[in-house]
């Protein structure tokens, strides 16, 4: 897997994971539960992790959705 974006904003990741499931390209939400360890307050950003061969797609469509200023 390979890292698409990271972000601290939990409205842009769910608006992404969103975007990406009805694309269907399989992804994962990593560092979710990072959040214990700073102690809830959201300083550790998660990363959106997509399968090397999918992530041209997945960042044609984030660029379509004009969120290509949050690729990594």
């Amino acid at each position: 897997m390979q890292e698409l974006m990271r972000s601290n904003d939990a409205v842009l990741l769910s608006f992404v994971d969103a975007l990406l499931k009805d694309a269907q390209i399989p992804h994962f939400v990593a560092d979710v539960h990072m959040s214990i360890l700073d102690g809830s307050i959201g300083v550790l950003p998660r990363r959106i992790l997509v399968d090397p061969e999918r992530l041209d797609q997945a960042r044609r469509l984030l660029r379509d959705a004009d969120l290509g200023h949050e690729l990594s």
